[in-house]
């Protein structure tokens, strides 16, 4: 019975240990740079898209609103 229950101890702590950080330092992208000038190695970012093209930034926002806009789905 005490051998389970220190068994089962040390499996939750070395679950604790695997976890991952969570602190800001670790985030993609700081909050102080415009979005356009971010994402350089995110996995999120749209296939051909370059950090730093204000431009396709701009245009890919506004598809992306349209493609939302339930006035444009339903006429």
């Amino acid at each position: 019975m005490m051998r389970a229950l220190l068994v089962s101890l040390l499996a939750l702590a070395m679950f604790g240990c695997g976890e991952k950080s969570q602190s800001q330092a670790d985030a993609r992208v700081s909050g102080d740079v415009a979005p356009y000038k971010g994402a350089v190695n995110d996995p999120y970012v749209i296939k051909g898209w370059t950090a730093g093209n204000k431009t396709e930034w701009d245009r890919q926002m506004h598809e992306r609103a349209q493609k939302q806009n339930e006035y444009v789905k339903v006429n």
